[in-house]
């Protein structure tokens, strides 16, 4: 099989970052999350990001040892000294990228209703079609693309932003007011954690990153906490204009907000930023599948042809192609809010696994050189990684049974699948 190609630095790497997590989620689920929380939104958007610098710490420390693509795949497999483990996390990990490319495409189909009367679904597949030929092309082109992405997605909420902090309020708002107290905020926690989800994907393109072992967790923990930053000072904004109750209530919350502040051009813009948003999610998320099927090829996990490198482009075409077709598949099903419940879960699952991987390898493999720490360890024994591994259980345990339920669904398919791939294996040999 051939190599990937390295094309990019901490810049292009941060912007991919930032792209994916600053991409979809806020700009819909800040109003659901109003609604749980009132004035108090902020904090929930605080606990998502406490939580997403642990994992973010972790894959952090665990990109630097392993600058590998499916780097979830890689980290459980070395960590647990399991492929079996090792392809359960990375089958979950591709099958979320899918599931997210092909919802978050529908949600751009909607915005783009708005500007052109064209069926939701057909938009949708014109936007996987047009962004997997992007992905076919280079990383580089992708990379640029998405920074494009990334800024014009920064510069709407910049807006958001600074309506909120140059507007005039008639009364002081008590932004620790909540209508449902401590279980709005946790239950707003678990729904909006879906929008810090993207910075993960960043290890999966590690191969196609310069000096990998230093620049990839410096731009993981950047984007975390350039999101994390962002996404709080636009739940404070929000709420300075727009009350809790009607953004609450609101379908498109943040262009309502721009429509309250700047009038009806400032709605139109925001729902054509929130097109940029939509498809740097879907960009990346194809991207990322894509490195992540390539990854467990070569590991053996996968179908070889999964690997191969096209000879001009540099890209894992066959992959590339793979999850395009299954992307498409998913448009045409599932409910959009409890496919965003199904990925959580599995990001969560994932990340559990992650933390404790950190946990494993300082004993697995001691003596490998670490060009990155977690910080606050005990001797060897890394203290965060355990925080985030316990606060990843209790996260799990808010969803609903259904949700869990279909999560280990997706489990056992790929146990199914890894034990009857590998009898195909063994009988041709």
């Amino acid at each position: 099989m051939s190599e990937l190609k390295r094309h990019m630095g901490l810049f292009q790497l941060t912007m991919y970052g930032v792209g994916l997590t600053l991409g979809a989620g806020i700009y819909v689920l800040i109003g659901e999350a109003a609604g749980f929380t009132g004035n108090s939104m902020w904090i929930s958007f605080g606990l998502g990001a406490i939580v997403a610098m642990f994992a973010g710490l972790s894959y952090a420390e665990l990109t630097a040892l392993f600058p590998k693509a499916a780097a979830e795949y890689v980290f459980v497999k070395n960590a647990f000294k399991s492929e079996l483990i090792g392809f359960i996390i990375g089958w979950l990990t591709a099958i979320t990228s899918v599931i997210v490319g092909a919802t978050v495409a529908l949600g751009f189909g909607g915005y783009f209703a708005q500007f052109l009367d064209i069926p939701i679904i057909i938009s949708a597949i014109l936007l996987l079609g047009i962004l997997s030929f992007v992905s076919f092309i280079g990383i580089k082109q992708s990379a640029w693309m998405n920074t494009i992405f990334a800024l014009v997605t920064i510069a709407g909420l910049g807006i958001i932003i600074f309506l909120g902090f140059t507007v005039e309020v008639s009364d002081p708002i008590d932004y620790f007011d909540t209508p449902n107290g401590m279980t709005g905020i946790i239950l707003a926690f678990v729904l909006i954690f879906f929008a810090f989800i993207g910075f993960e994907d960043m290890a999966n393109v590690a191969e196609e990153v310069k000096k990998p072992k230093k620049t990839l967790p410096r731009a993981i923990i950047l984007t975390v906490l350039i999101t994390a930053v962002i996404y709080i000072l636009v739940s404070l904004s929000s709420i300075r204009i727009l009350n809790w109750e009607e953004l609450g209530q609101s379908a498109a919350p943040l262009a309502d907000v721009a429509t309250k502040g700047l009038g009806l051009g400032g709605g139109i813009t925001l729902t054509a930023i929130a097109l940029f948003a939509t498809a740097s999610t879907v960009l990346i998320t194809l991207i990322a599948g894509a490195r992540i099927l390539y990854g467990m090829a070569k590991g053996g996990s996968l179908p070889s042809m999964l690997g191969n490198i096209h000879s001009k482009t540099g890209t894992p075409w066959i992959a590339v192609i793979g999850i395009f077709a299954t992307s498409v598949v998913f448009v045409f099903v599932g409910d959009i809010v409890i496919v965003a419940n199904i990925v959580v879960f599995a990001v969560i699952i994932t990340f559990a696994m992650i933390n404790l991987s950190v946990i494993l390898l300082r004993y697995v493999k001691p003596d490998e050189e670490r060009p990155f720490k977690v910080p606050l360890n005990i001797g060897k024994f890394p203290i965060m990684p355990l925080v985030g591994f316990i606060v990843t259980v209790y996260m799990a345990l808010q969803f609903e049974l259904e949700i869990i339920l279909i999560g280990l669904g997706i489990i056992g398919s790929g146990i199914i699948f890894y034990l009857f791939y590998n009898k195909q294996k063994k009988n041709k040999a």
